[in-house]
Order: structure tokens, then sequence, then C-alpha cells
């Protein structure tokens, strides 16, 4: 049986690749789904199309910029109204790559990476908080990466450590009403075609050192991250997977 019926969910960056994964793996399991994006709305447009729909639930395509605060605060709104109540699940998704070296690194990418990578974790819990505690049911579920563990991804590794700091003080925070959790992917399957057009001679050794002896995919993670959101993981809070196929443990 479906364990996510009658929970309403907020994706952010959910109009592609892992976000809209994540989207469709909540809404098997039952839960209506809010796709947020920022500028993609035909691809937003796409994603909410493909959502399986049980008789409960509805989806939607919900716009604005999770770093701003008036449009986070909108943006809540607007999923309680079209959902019909307060959200249940946050999955933090949102969160753009930049990996130049700080003596090199621009102003303008460091804020665009933390702000939506850190900024927009606290705004969003923040806001959606109050209806969780309300509603009796909640569940955060933040995007880190496995550059949280290296020191050589620049912002892109201080940003996604961040998150799991962030992630364990909101454990604490929110507690006992609302869970918060993490998972941080490595390099993602679908993606190696991307990143051998970036470095070629990484995207071959990636997959060398992963003991796993190959990448996850986008729906092995989603299916995790759907776990958390579900009475799996009833009695987990403030813990981060890393869903790397052991990589984190052969790269220096």
């Amino acid at each position: 049986m479906s364990s996510l019926i009658g929970r309403r969910a907020l994706v952010t960056g959910g109009s592609r690749n892992l976000g809209a994964e994540v989207a469709r793996h909540l809404a098997v399991e039952g839960a209506s789904i809010a796709v947020n994006y920022r500028t993609s709305s035909s691809e937003a447009a796409r994603v909410v199309a493909s959502l399986e729909c049980c008789d409960a639930a509805r989806h939607v395509a919900v716009q604005g910029d999770v770093t701003n605060p008036s449009d986070v605060a909108r943006i809540v709104q607007a999923c309680s109204v079209e959902l019909g109540g307060p959200l249940d699940i946050l999955i933090n998704n949102a969160g753009p790559y930049v990996s130049t070296p700080f003596a090199e690194l621009e102003v303008e990418d460091f804020d665009l990476v933390w702000n939506a990578k850190v900024r927009a974790i606290y705004l969003l819990a923040r806001a959606v908080a109050p209806g969780m505690r309300v509603g009796g049911y909640g569940r955060i579920v933040n995007l880190s990466a496995s550059s949280a563990f290296v020191r050589n991804r620049s912002i892109y590794s201080l940003a996604n450590a961040s998150v799991i700091t962030l992630t364990e003080q909101l454990a604490v925070e929110l507690s006992p009403d609302i869970l918060v959790n993490a998972v941080a992917p490595g390099q993602i399957q679908e993606s190696l075609d991307e990143l051998r057009a970036l470095a070629p001679e990484w995207a071959d050794e990636v997959v060398r050192r992963t003991p796993l002896g190959r990448l996850a995919t986008r729906r092995e993670i989603a299916r995790i991250v759907t776990l958390m959101c579900g009475p799996s993981f009833d009695a987990v809070t403030g813990m981060t997977v890393p869903i790397d196929g052991g990589l984190r443990l052969t790269t220096v």
C-alpha cells in the first residue's frame, strides 16, 4: 500500500534531472506534489504531466526563486492553496555547481551556490515548519553531495558540507515534530556524459575508483529520498546518507 497517500510535498528544483525523479517517486507513493522551478516553466509542466496520480492526489508547478525570502513565502502559500493544506514534506534539491578555486572565484558565484544550497534550506525550513507542526507530520530531506567530504571543490564543497551541518542543527531544533535528514550523492550515472565533456579524464577515473564498480542512478537516489519521507525512517533524524558507491572512501 502506498505510504504517502494524503501527504503534500514540495520538491525544489524539481523540473529536471534528480529533482524530477524524486517528484515521480513521491507521486508513486501517493503524495500530492508541487514541482518548484525558477525559469523552466515548460519543463516543470512536463514533469507535472508525467506524475502518477491517485484519487486523493493533485500535482502542480510552482514558480519561484528559493533564495528570495518573499518568493519562498509565496511558494509555500501557493502550495498550501493548490494542494489543499500545509506541506508535510520538503525536498531541498535546488543547487548549481561551481568549483572555481576560491582565489579566482567571483563573489557572484560564491553567492549563487551558497544561497541556493544553504540559505534556501534555512528559508524554506523556517517557512514550512509551522504548518508541519500543526499538521502533525513533517519530513525535510536536504540534497547535499559527496563533494562535502573532499576539499577540492571550492564553494561547492563548502556549501554541501554546510548542508550536512544545517541538517543536523535543524534536526535538533525542529524535533520531535519534524524529522530532518539528508542524502549526499556522488557522481550520477545519467550525468556521466556531462562530466565527460567537462573533465574526460575524471569521468573515466570516477568509475574506476568507485568500489561498487558503477555509479548510482537517479532512480536509486530518489528511492532513498522517498523512503526518508515515509514510515521506514520514523526513528531517524539528523542523518546524512552518502549514495556514492563508496567513492568517498577512495578519493583524496
